[in-house]
């Protein structure tokens, strides 16, 4: 949010330097993200000086250019080559100096002493619109005579000068979606540093409000107290409507709001200096002079003043006449009921609107507007009057009129303060250090909240309704905390905790190991949004988008429904890494996913029953291994590459890999993949991303997944015993080849399970060292050389246990896997 620091000066008497407003603002918990100036005429005119003609001729290699002489008080007259065609002897003119920047909308360029076909040109006779002082462009800006040669242009021309402060504004404060909102926050700000009440805050003065006649009556009705529980509105007659004068068009520009005319720009000024939305309706367009507050038909048309059509929901608050809605309440006027060249009779609405209702209604039709930013957090119930005052003063002394009826205030219950006690007790207690009372109290006061009663450990405060986010003692001690400064608060000397003995798994050191695992083999985590778009449903017939769980009110379409997958995400993350050269990628997310089962009963006891949470571990690999180097070729990731740092997640789980059974797994997500159960239950998936999504994402190189069920794999290693730890072997161990011939559909991993089960006490690993399919291979078959190594605890191995243990195990896997020794 854009503030003006000239105009938050309107409010408070501060002349600090910019950099410290800033600070304070800061320290108060408004942030200041950026700043910088604001000119009402960019480069403020710097290097323009008035000039005299003295001298015209037409140039001699020109039939368009003339060659000046012009006085600029100092000096010799300086030639300049000029081609406005109004140019002539004895005016008085703007010339921009030689060094001098102009700006032409974003670009900028310096005047040079030049020579323009073979004629010296010392510096630039302007036009209004070179200078950002009008819009034309037809001749240069000639000057009334009595302006003298030499003097500066910013002595006859004011030039508005400020700094502008870029806040980011938290969704809580709707109390600082204004100027004077701001104004207040910076004044206990800085009374609280300068321990009095230095600073003082200024409201524009609306005393003088009074009807001039009762011409023009207007009834209010509100149909919908829940949605609009307060409107109020006036009448005016006689008005014109034209352009703003200077200083209210330098007001809004400054902080980013372009001018329209009188009446709109000072509905725009009241809203940035109050934080109260207004809107303005052209008395014509409202039939039977009446206003009904109230929704209409779903699917009923609306144009907006965009110039676009909108089908309106049922849910949607529309601001209507006798006949027609007007408006779409809180957040958009509509086409034909604002105010033209052509309004003389108005009514000004200044309203209080739910803020649920707000929000929704915005995000249904993909609207943020100025006002729906404000009523979406919450806008003051019992500033509609004072607002509506203030902006038909404004008008009257702007646009001329007179006010046509009494304000008309509708209201469908009454909005009284918080009240809440705080203790000092509990301030020094969450503040970790005593607070003084008298500071306390002073704080309180200057947000602008009343001490209606005081004991000795305790007061009453009434909070001021246009703090909606403050109702209990915790929020005040998070007022008075924040302009205290918590740079103020000490750190304590010592730190008190109590040690709790915990023999349960503890599940956040187990995901942090797995996360440093992963991290130290070169990978990176990422942390994907869970909101993704259903559009990802349509690219494969595998996700069911009936178990998309659906948000009622998307932020947009990309964003509309919980992942049913970490799948998408990644390849987002992959996609956006490999648009900026960054293609050797090794990436781990940990995350939650969502489906919704409408089979499944949903009751009042378990209305969350339809729905299914389920954490998981994604792994990504893509590109190559290592990044390219003089001593070794770049050597691309392949499957096999994350099928072992899967394992590795699976071993480092402590899962027995033994009681892992691996199977092809069939998917659209993958060209092939292989399945990982244990006891029947599926811990994970790994395989190669289908060329189908790599497409849809734009991936050039290949992708490699894995995906962890990592809530089961929990409970299996909560279940593990005990680490034992055995010192190492004093004997030897003893190595052992054999060289198979089996059939293509035999799996390693068949063939280890069936060594350790044939020999469990000897045989420490089996390991492969090479596969061969071809000449001297029988067709389907194919030829692994394994390796196999033996230890005991105990003894050293004997050649004739070697060789009976050996015999044991190839026997095995000839009769179970109907294996050949080659």
């Amino acid at each position: 949010m854009k503030i003006s620091y000239n105009w938050l000066k309107q409010y408070i008497n501060c002349n600090l330097p910019a950099e410290e407003v800033a600070k304070a603002l800061t320290d108060t918990g408004l942030e200041v993200e950026d700043m910088h100036v604001y000119e009402s005429i960019k480069g403020s005119l710097n290097g323009i000086v008035v000039g005299k003609v003295i001298h015209c001729t037409e140039h001699p290699n020109s039939d368009h250019l003339h060659i000046t002489r012009v006085d600029i008080g100092a000096g010799a007259p300086l030639a300049i080559v000029c081609g406005a065609p109004n140019i002539a002897e004895g005016q008085t003119v703007l010339v921009a100096t030689v060094g001098t920047t102009l700006y032409a909308d974003d670009e900028s360029f310096q005047i040079k002493k030049s020579k323009i076909r073979g004629e010296l040109s010392e510096g630039m006779i302007c036009s209004e619109k070179e200078l950002g002082l009008g819009n034309s462009h037809a001749g240069i800006m000639v000057l009334p005579d009595h302006y003298e040669a030499g003097k500066p242009a910013r002595a006859y021309f004011e030039i508005e000068e400020d700094v502008v402060f870029e806040i980011g504004l938290t969704p809580n404060r709707s109390d600082a979606t204004s100027h004077i909102g701001i104004a207040r926050d910076l004044l206990a700000a800085l009374n609280q540093r300068s321990q009095g009440n230095t600073y003082v805050l200024t409201y524009p003065d609306v005393n003088d409000f009074k009807a001039d006649n009762h011409t023009i009556p207007a009834a209010i009705e509100i149909d919908n107290t829940e949605a609009c529980p307060r409107y109020s509105g006036v009448t005016m007659s006689g008005i014109v409507v034209e352009p703003s004068p200077k200083w209210l068009q330098d007001r809004l520009q400054s902080v980013g709001i372009r001018s329209i005319n009188n009446i709109v720009d000072i509905s725009n000024y009241v809203l940035m200096e109050t934080g109260q939305p207004l809107h303005v309706f052209d008395m014509k367009t409202i039939k039977g002079n009446k206003i009904i507050v109230k929704t209409v038909d779903e699917g009923t048309p609306f144009v907006t003043l965009d110039d676009v059509e909108r089908k309106l929901s049922a849910h949607d608050l529309m601001i209507c006449d006798a006949e027609k809605p007007l408006c779409i309440a809180g957040v958009f006027g509509g086409k034909d009921s604002g105010v033209t060249e052509k309004t003389t009779d108005i009514f000004i609405e200044s309203a209080y609107f739910d803020s649920r209702w707000i929000r929704k209604t915005a995000r249904r039709h993909g609207l943020q507007t100025d006002a729906s930013f404000r009523f979406e957090r919450g806008a003051d119930p019992n500033i509609t009057v004072y607002a509506l005052k203030r902006a038909a003063m404004l008008i009257k002394g702007i646009a001329g009129g007179q006010i046509s009826s009494e304000i008309k205030d509708v209201c469908a219950c009454e909005f009284t303060p918080v009240q809440i006690t705080l203790h000092f007790q509990y301030l020094n207690k969450v503040a970790g250090q005593p607070i003084p009372k008298d500071t306390a109290i002073a704080i309180l006061v200057n947000l602008g909240c009343k001490i209606t009663a005081m004991q000795t450990d305790a007061i009453m405060v009434e909070v001021p309704t246009f703090k909606v986010d403050v109702y209990r003692p915790a929020d005040l001690v998070e007022e008075i905390l924040r302009i205290y400064g918590y740079d103020n608060i000490n750190i304590p000397s010592k730190i008190n905790l109590s040690l709790n003995a915990n023999y349960n798994l503890d599940f956040d050191k187990q995901q942090h190991r797995i996360a440093d695992m992963l991290s130290a083999n070169g990978f990176y985590e990422i942390m994907n949004n869970s909101l993704t778009k259903s559009a990802y449903g349509k690219l494969l017939n595998e996700i069911d988008e009936n178990k998309y769980v659906r948000l009622l009110n998307p932020l947009s379409s990309d964003l509309d429904v919980l992942r049913q997958t970490l799948i998408f995400g990644g390849l987002e993350t992959i996609a956006y890494n490999q648009n900026r050269k960054n293609t050797d990628l090794k990436l781990y997310e940990f995350g939650n996913t969502y489906t919704f089962d409408s089979k499944a009963e949903q009751t009042e006891t378990k209305p969350l029953n339809p729905y299914t949470e389920q954490y998981m571990l994604a792994i990504f690999m893509t590109g190559n291994k290592e990044a390219e180097a003089w001593n070794q070729p770049a050597q691309a990731i392949g499957f096999f590459d994350i099928k072992h740092f899967t394992e590795a997640v699976f071993h480092k789980s402590g899962i027995d890999t033994l009681k892992i059974v691996t199977t092809e797994y069939q998917s659209e997500f993958y060209d092939y993949a292989l399945s990982y159960t244990i006891n029947e239950k599926q811990i994970g998936i790994v395989g190669k991303v289908s060329k189908k999504l790599q497409k849809a994402f734009d991936i050039k190189k290949e992708v490699y997944h894995a995906s962890i069920y990592w809530d089961i794999l929990l409970k299996l290693f909560a279940k593990q015993k005990t680490l034992r730890f055995e010192s190492i072997s004093k004997f030897p161990s003893v190595r052992r080849d054999l060289a198979l011939v089996i059939d293509k559909n035999v799996s390693f991993d068949a063939l280890q399970k069936v060594a350790y089960k044939a020999e469990s006490n000897l045989l420490q690993a089996v390991n492969i060292f090479d596969v061969y399919e071809g000449d001297k291979i029988p067709e389907g078959k194919k030829s692994y050389a394994l390796s196999f190594i033996l230890e005991d605890k105990d003894k050293t191995l004997t050649d004739k246990v070697i060789e009976k243990t050996m015999a044991k195990i190839q026997k095995a896997i000839e009769e179970q896997l109907g294996a050949v020794l080659r």
